[in-house]
């Protein structure tokens, strides 16, 4: 009987520290291949694989995985979740939701009487009910955010383990592998209403499903990320805005550097994946280096991914297109993406022009792409469909990769990114 299976059998909670052969194969000890992109520079990417039987841990509820990370210390960890792991409860593990947070009088319709622009007008909210408003997400945020420290290994055991409701951030650490992990609906209970976003305000959420600040050698596979259970698209609208309660998926910012992105699955979201979080981030120069190979995106609105300042390679990646779509690739502020061999699919209504957006970017480096079947030209499209709108995007993006792996055609790599990409499925 497998290792989950009779840690569920047995009753078993919190944290059991096993030996490292209680497996065939033990994915825990798994490094990042030598040329697996970014995170293997240097001396690569080990994440826990030194540590010792006492940093061993299989984690069956919130309270055990909290043990076994640690306050995010850097002791050489391997951390193994067996089954679902729900962020949303208490210390004996029962279930938390929305009105178990709220405090100091907060209400949603009491926040929304108080700020509607109508009467309210453009400020920024403030006052009471933006004050028990921070007060409950500040409780929430107790429960949901793990921080995730130097020299971590996290593995999901088996083909089925789940966290949910989390938000992993690995922040200021390096040298972290999370891999075999389904990791879904990163939710917040209170979202901001900022008046002055995109010119008509907008809702603004508080959790990554994962997020790197400042974290660098990391090595993202085999995971999957999405909002499954409560998907925004089911939200209602406020102030002529979606009620959001998700940001994204994975972001990269505040100086993130050498990630690999691999085999993973992004699902029905809307901003999937941001590297660079500003425009006047300029200490973001030179760093920011990520790799994106063999993933799936899959109704993903946009930012598949948006990158300001980095050297971001994505290749061999497969698009999955569906209704409610802004673009894939989006070319921001000094960014330097070298894209190739890429399969998008895409409903009628979609051309291959959008599947590229510019914000003061200036260089785009593609090839071998293929849309619906048939090799196109995303530079090309771009330019001549974007022409006397927007400055042209030049090839020319200063650098070309080197630490990666064999690049498959995009009809290869469609196949085996469907069949292979995503929790469960490491071979």
């Amino acid at each position: 009987m497998r290792l989950r299976q009779l840690a569920v059998a047995a009753g078993l909670v919190g944290v059991l520290c096993v030996p490292a052969h209680a497996e065939a194969r033990d994915i825990g000890r798994d490094t990042l291949p030598a040329n697996d992109g970014w995170a293997s520079e240097g001396a690569g990417t080990t994440g826990g694989a030194a540590a010792d039987a006492d940093h061993v841990h299989t984690v069956t509820d919130r309270a055990g995985l909290v043990r076994a990370l640690d306050g995010g210390s850097d002791t050489p960890k391997i951390i193994r979740i067996a089954g679902t792991i729900d962020a949303n409860t208490d210390d004996d593990g029962d279930r938390l939701d929305c009105s178990d947070y709220a405090t100091g009088g907060y209400s949603l319709k009491k926040y929304l009487a108080a700020y509607d622009p109508r009467t309210w007008g453009a400020a920024k909210p403030s006052g009471p009910q933006e004050e028990a408003r921070q007060a409950s997400a500040a409780r929430q945020a107790e429960r949901v955010v793990l921080p995730v420290g130097s020299n971590t290994t996290i593995v999901g055991l088996g083909d089925s383990a789940v966290l949910k409701g989390a938000s992993l951030q690995v922040r200021n650490a390096g040298n972290v592998i999370i891999r075999n992990l389904d990791i879904r609906d990163a939710y917040d209970c209170f979202p901001v209403w900022q008046p002055n976003t995109g010119g008509l305000g907008d809702w603004k959420t508080a959790y990554d499903t994962i997020w790197l600040t400042g974290a660098t050698h990391v090595w993202v596979d085999h995971v999957t990320l999405s909002d499954k259970g409560h998907p925004d698209a089911q939200e209602p609208t406020y102030f002529a805005r979606n009620y959001l309660r998700h940001d994204g998926l994975l972001d990269i910012t505040n100086g993130s550097d050498l990630v690999t992105v691999s085999w993973s699955r992004f699902a029905d979201h809307d901003k999937a994946m941001l590297i660079g979080n500003g425009d006047t981030a300029t200490g973001d120069r030179g760093k920011l280096r990520v790799t994106l190979h063999h993933n799936a995106f899959e109704s993903v609105v946009q930012r598949a991914p948006r990158v300001r300042f980095g050297q971001v390679h994505v290749y061999n990646n497969r698009y999955e297109i569906t209704d409610d779509y802004r673009y894939s690739l989006g070319v921001s502020t000094e960014s330097r993406i070298y894209a190739e061999n890429n399969a998008f699919h895409a409903p009628g209504h979609v051309e291959v022009a959008d599947l590229v957006k510019s914000w003061n970017g200036s260089a785009l480096h593609q090839g071998g792409t293929l849309f619906n079947g048939f090799p196109v030209d995303l530079l090309m499209i771009y330019n001549a469909y974007n022409s006397g709108s927007e400055r042209d995007l030049t090839d020319d993006v200063g650098w070309t990769p080197a630490l990666h792996g064999r690049i498959d055609s995009a009809a290869a790599a469609d196949r085996a990114v469907a069949r292979g990409a995503g929790a469960g499925r490491i071979p």
